[in-house]
């Protein structure tokens, strides 16, 4: 199959080249879902038969890679829907931030770090960033060796996030859709646009700024 070249789409047809893709990606999520029950069916069954352990290791890897597929499958759904954030004020991005390095070090200043943030999908954006560059840097390993920043600048919060090795040097994470991570990568940014904030690249280290409440 040939690519589309998109010069040759109007927008209106992307649009809804789009949304139709969406929808077939979602119902193929839910057979995924299907299959992955059929198979824990099976593979209850093969216990109790006493099967051999290769089959019984075979069954568990196809249970393994449908549930990778259809969580791929959740992620392209949700960045191709529109997102709808359910905002607390007063949400600290430091204990955020914290709480989603996945053990990395968090180097913050004193200061406060207030903001009408939706902490559970700002919280798995920053989880997404870190996991992400934590593949880049170790190569598949998903730990992050430098520690992670968090300044203040005005009425802005900045996360930084060095070595990062996850794309190219003249590529963007955010935007490369580079596989299952790519994609969350680009949700990520969904997400933090949708708060207000921003990110970027600068050599290896990857930027989120974000609003914080006033004083």
């Amino acid at each position: 199959m040939k690519p589309l070249k998109t010069e040759l789409q109007d927008a209106e047809t992307l649009r809804d080249l789009g949304s139709a893709s969406v929808q077939i990606v979602h119902d193929l999520k839910n057979q995924l879902n299907g299959l992955k029950l059929y198979a824990t069916f099976l593979r209850k069954r093969m216990e109790k038969s006493e099967r051999p352990a290769d089959e019984l290791e075979t069954m568990a890897k196809l249970i393994s890679g449908l549930e990778r597929a259809a969580a791929d499958m959740t992620v392209l759904v949700r960045y191709g829907r529109a997102l709808e954030l359910r905002r607390q004020p007063g949400t600290d991005l430091a204990r955020l931030l914290a709480d989603s390095s996945d053990g990395a070090r968090v180097e913050a200043d004193g200061d406060t770090y207030e903001g009408d943030f939706d902490p559970v999908l700002l919280g798995e954006a920053l989880k997404s960033i870190t996991t992400g560059v934590g593949a880049g840097a170790s190569n598949g390993g998903g730990e992050v060796s430098a520690p992670l920043r968090l300044r203040r600048e005005g009425a802005a919060a900045i996360v930084e996030w060095p070595g990062a090795a996850v794309v190219g040097a003249d590529e963007d994470p955010f935007r490369s859709l580079a596989g299952a991570q790519g994609l969350r990568m680009a949700l990520a940014a969904k997400i933090i646009r949708a708060h207000g904030g921003e990110v970027g690249r600068e050599g290896r280290v990857l930027r989120a700024r974000l609003p914080l409440q006033a004083d």
